[in-house]
């Protein structure tokens, strides 16, 4: 990210950038400052967007080709195309020799390392790859977010929007921005103004759920399933979701009996720092063959939903009494 950004302030532009990864809000930001870079006055007539799969490769070459109309530069941005990871070796070898007036940026979904594609952009240009911020890095944005229009957060707090948002910065800028509304006036954002303004992620019910299953609260537990159905949430997601998180209590247990730190099974179960506390806090109301069991069980639930040998709204509701009730 620090090459692009240093590309943008001088002014020296690569002929091709990749842009790719699982952190949709930065990736457009990039994407979108990258662009208004190259063309700061939106030229229409030297720039060019392609978007989706099924781009004709030699249309595509001859745009390339065709020189900039009174302007140093063509800009052509391409986006979800599907070039990494299919194979597209003719324009794979037309990267090779760029014409110096051309910049092309791929904003893709979904990238192979191997491809062809992955590697002429490499060595054409710069590729970044956009991952998931940690903990303090969301905190600090999101707090700075805040300052900028004179509020503060204690770091309490700024943990519950994180359990509410999840990590994906998209959604904690429209959540910030919906508290920052709310708070109009005021100069201190509270746990309150959290909980009425802000919208649990779907993931983060589900962590709701189990928490509740782990608490032996099977009635919340079923209350915070019926509502998720309310909301049209498919009862496959749901079982998928709550699968992902059983795994995480089980690889917990795992790391706890390894003496690993929460650092490090924060880095390798891809959550915050005060997520694997929640997640350790659940792990601690089963024994680690119960969690290994529990794993095998959403497993055969999905494989018998895909059959037809248990309804899908049914699966889940099992599973739920089962692992709220104690193991059987």
């Amino acid at each position: 990210m620090k090459n692009i950004q240093e590309d943008i302030k001088s002014g020296n532009f690569k002929p091709a950038y990749l842009l790719y990864g699982a952190e949709a809000y930065l990736k457009q930001q990039y994407k979108h400052n990258l662009v208004k870079a190259l063309n700061p006055d939106g030229d229409t007539m030297n720039f060019t967007r392609f978007e989706g799969k099924g781009i004709e490769i030699k249309e595509l070459i001859d745009l390339c080709e065709t020189m900039p109309f009174f302007a140093d530069r063509r800009v052509i941005l391409l986006e979800d195309t599907g070039f990494f990871k299919n194979k597209c070796d003719e324009l794979a070898d037309y990267m090779k020799s760029l014409p110096d007036y051309l910049c092309l940026i791929f904003a893709e979904s979904e990238v192979d390392k191997r491809s062809r594609m992955y590697k002429a952009v490499k060595a054409a240009g710069r590729i970044c790859e956009f991952l998931p911020q940690d903990e303090k890095t969301l905190m600090r944005w999101a707090a700075g977010l805040l300052g900028k229009e004179g509020k503060k957060i204690t770091q309490r707090d700024m943990e519950l929007l994180l359990t509410k948002t999840g990590a994906d910065m998209g959604n904690l800028r429209m959540e910030l921005e919906k508290l920052i509304n709310y708070t109009s006036g005021r100069d201190v954002v509270t746990a309150a103004d959290i909980e009425t303004v802000c919208v649990t992620h779907t993931q983060n019910k589900i962590f709701d759920m189990v928490q509740a299953v782990a608490d032996k609260n099977q009635k919340k537990a079923l209350d915070l399933y019926y509502d998720l159905l309310t909301l049209k949430e498919p009862p496959m997601r749901i079982l998928f979701l709550l699968a992902k998180q059983f795994r995480q209590l089980f690889l917990a247990k795992q790391f706890v009996q390894e003496g690993l730190a929460q650092a490090e099974m924060a880095s390798r179960l891809g959550v915050p720092a005060f997520v694997v506390r929640k997640i350790l806090a659940c792990a601690r109301s089963y024994s680690l063959d119960e969690l290994q069991q529990a794993v095998a069980d959403f497993v055969d639930a999905e494989e018998a939903v895909k059959t037809g040998r248990l309804q899908d709204t049914l699966s889940v509701e099992l599973l739920i009494v089962k692992y709220s009730c104690g193991i059987n």
